[in-house]
């Protein structure tokens, strides 16, 4: 039996933030992970007034240690338990404990891959520089609206290194920010009555990368090496109440998790088919993704 719901203090509203994020939050940095891929095909920016438009997927392969979490080890004492499911691991329960009173985690959706297709276009500059937009309109399914929008930038630095700028190979750096936004419908009980809340979850990825890229006739191989940095919001209005503990989430405004920074090391290719781009890479980081795309490039 729960005991009588109480009023959560400062230490128990921090630990209930750190469950949630723990729980949340390997989505977010495999959203992220995703944002920060499929930016280039080629180290070499479009001439001026060149440009492509681009349908790319961006494949997330979901690493073992996000797909669970330990309950005691999320928090400050809070809350105890052993190892449960992420929101994107398996269907298990995981148990909990507040005060004696035990609670059921929430199960994991089992998401191994997690695809995020999206639109992008760039243009030539002067100065051996190209501007690229992506984005992706506004989706709605089972209560669920998700869209993004990015900015970035090429920019070709051998043209600045005296002699440096005839070896036969392309270098440029390469920078990009991506916003995502998802807005969902929760259902929820408090004591046995069910409730519904509007959550948002925002993710905010940028990306900094060198890339290297050499083209013989109609392929072009490429890698990159870079930096991704990746921060969640997660957002949501409602009262509930755990192992009869009530946290009333208006108090806590919103979630925004930690950055989740690291290196990445992408190689890949494109073959140029006339005015059709194909294009696929792997990129090797803590959140490894796989790229594919296809688009129209007339460089």
């Amino acid at each position: 039996m729960y005991s009588v719901a109480q009023t959560s203090t400062a230490t128990e509203m921090s630990d209930g933030r750190s469950l949630i994020e723990a729980y949340i939050s390997p989505l977010g940095n495999s959203l992220g992970a995703a944002l920060n891929n499929g930016w280039y095909n080629t180290a070499k920016p479009h001439h001026l007034g060149g440009f492509d438009v681009t349908i790319t997927a961006n494949l997330v392969l979901v690493p073992a240690d996000a797909k669970k979490f330990n309950i005691t080890g999320s928090n400050t004492g809070t809350f105890k338990g052993e190892d449960t499911p992420t929101i994107l691991g398996n269907t298990t329960i995981g148990e909990a404990n507040y005060d004696g009173n035990k609670f059921d985690m929430p199960k994991g959706l089992n998401i191994p891959l997690l695809p995020i297709p999206m639109f992008q276009a760039g243009i030539g500059l002067i100065k051996n520089t190209e501007i690229d937009v992506r984005f992706m309109p506004e989706i709605e399914m089972k209560g669920v609206s998700t869209d993004l929008f990015g900015i970035g930038v090429k920019h070709d630095i051998l043209q600045w290194l005296p002699i440096v700028d005839k070896i036969p190979i392309d270098v440029s750096f390469q920078a990009g920010y991506t916003k995502l936004h998802s807005q969902v419908m929760l259902k929820y009980d408090v004591n046995g009555v069910g409730k519904n809340a509007e959550a948002a979850l925002d993710i905010r990825a940028t990306t900094f990368n060198i890339l290297l890229s050499k083209k013989v006739v109609m392929f072009t191989a490429y890698a990159g090496l870079g930096y991704n940095s990746t921060k969640t919001t997660f957002n949501v209005d409602g009262e509930y109440n755990i192992a009869g503990l009530n946290f009333n989430v208006n108090e806590l405004t919103e979630f925004e998790f930690e950055s989740n920074n690291n290196l990445r090391a992408n190689v890949g290719f494109r073959l140029q088919l006339t005015i059709l781009a194909i294009q696929a890479n792997y990129t090797f980081s803590e959140y490894p993704v796989a790229t594919v795309g296809i688009g129209i490039s007339i460089r």
